[in-house]
């Protein structure tokens, strides 16, 4: 009887302490939605009918990835698949979790699943930070139903969970909310009097909420905590309202940091999109997503490279001063460094997105290299070797060899290609800027040897 009243009052314990922790935990812990009613966003995969969602009411959950930014709610929907299902929740973290935590948990699971016939959902958040190892620990049981795995991640899986864990797995997509979506949220916050700020008597005007809204993009942690933080410091008035306003928001917010991260999938997607915009002769565009890596703190020597490579790449013979500007651009911010490096970055951005395109320099090299891959034996012609001791200049070396500088224009017409090879043509200018001169002057140059050969 003492050994029961004692477990009782552990759990009382238990309980309170629970209690208070969420008292005293953020805003955007204590709202986060209980259930899918609550859940804000995602309706592609969590709305009315939609296939996660059936699986999650049904409680039939197979093994599932949640890719998505940050604020989006991975976490929250798995905490809400955790108060639904009838199988144990085992939530561990990759940031502070390793191989012996996850084979405890995986012998827990094949255990009750022997004695009691309940499965375990095991939830990784972070899962991308699992090197390839650790993630083999896991794979045997999910491969044989001994655990129904979440996993939770704001990397690409397709890089950073291993193929056999992702091919047992549905990988489902979250998109950033939208700054409606986060308004709708942060009204909440404000007008609930148990787990937001309603007790607080906080009144925020609808053009600061909006504001929060649209600064935080898509990520409602940073919005609720920011809130709540410029609520706090906001002083009471007479009746014991707090007037929060932009100000205290800004103070609050100070610098977010850009939804952007150098070693992960933004990285690739927006030095893409700033590529494809300088291709695609959009200066406005390019400028954007310039301002976007910086101000996520990408290496600004990463983008001067890619605008070298995109000045011979897209640009080419179209502005040969093109690739000098991007040349510039680097060793200028090589030398002078951020914050004042994006002004040669601009300038760059802004000389390659207007200058004429072409990439007949590209396509020109890789037509001249599957020749040379499918004749690495073909010698130069005999005309063309050099002579250096009278043993070569009686084999013929340099034997006919037309001194260009000799003929009119400087060009004698010669061939310089190998004899299986001759008259190939790899190199065909574009009709668009400098490259309309040297289409022009290589046809003259072409046609008056011809001429003379007649």
């Amino acid at each position: 009887m003492q050994g029961r009243t004692g477990r009782s009052a552990l759990n009382m314990f238990a309980e309170a302490a629970r209690a208070r922790a969420e008292r005293h935990a953020p805003l955007a812990a204590r709202m986060r939605p209980r259930t899918l009613d609550e859940f804000v966003g995602q309706d592609h995969i969590v709305g009315p009918g939609r296939v996660l969602r059936r699986a999650i009411e049904e409680d039939r959950l197979p093994s599932i990835v949640l890719w998505g930014p940050p604020g989006s709610g991975k976490t929250t929907l798995a905490r809400i698949i955790a108060s639904l299902t009838r199988s144990h929740f085992e939530p561990v973290s990759a940031v502070s979790s390793g191989v012996a935590d996850l084979r405890r948990v995986v012998a827990e699971a094949s255990e009750r699943l022997g004695e009691t016939g309940q499965r375990t959902i095991l939830f990784i958040d972070e899962i991308h930070r699992f090197n390839k190892a650790q993630q083999d620990v896991v794979l045997p049981y999910v491969e044989d139903g001994t655990i129904t795995l979440i996993g939770a991640t704001t990397e690409n899986p397709s890089f950073e969970v291993i193929s056999p864990l992702l091919s047992r797995s549905r990988v489902f997509r979250l998109s950033p909310l939208t700054p409606e979506q986060v308004e709708g949220i942060l009204r909440a916050a404000l007008a609930d009097p148990e787990r937001g700020l309603g007790a607080m008597k906080a009144q925020v005007a609808d053009e600061t909420v909006a504001a929060l809204a649209g600064a935080v993009g898509g990520d409602a942690r940073i919005a609720l905590n920011a809130l709540e933080l410029a609520a706090q410091t906001a002083a009471p008035d007479a009746k014991g309202a707090r007037q929060v306003t932009l100000r205290e928001i800004e103070e609050a917010l100070q610098h977010r940091a850009a939804l952007y991260d150098k070693a992960g999938d933004w990285h690739f997607d927006i030095i893409s999109a700033f590529i494809k915009s300088l291709r695609g002769s959009d200066p406005d565009a390019a400028l954007y997503w310039l301002a976007r890596m910086l101000e996520g703190g990408e290496d600004p020597l990463f983008v001067a490279r890619r605008l070298v490579i995109l000045a011979s790449e897209d640009v080419g013979l179209a502005d040969p001063q093109a690739l000098q500007v991007a040349v510039a651009a680097q060793q200028a911010v090589h030398f002078i460094g951020m914050p004042e490096g994006f002004y040669p970055l601009a300038e760059a951005t802004l000389y390659l997105a207007t200058a004429p395109k072409s990439n007949s320099v590209g396509t020109a090299y890789m037509r001249a290299l599957e020749d040379a891959q499918a004749t690495l034996a073909e010698p130069p012609p005999l005309h063309l070797r050099n002579a250096p001791t009278p043993l070569m200049r009686e084999m013929g070396h340099g034997e006919g060899y037309q001194y260009d500088h000799a003929h009119a224009d400087h060009y004698s017409g010669q061939e310089h290609l190998p004899e299986k090879l001759a008259g190939r043509r790899y190199y065909l200018p574009g009709e668009l800027g400098y490259e309309q001169r040297i289409r022009e002057w290589m046809e003259r140059l072409r046609k008056n040897t011809s001429q003379e050969s007649d």
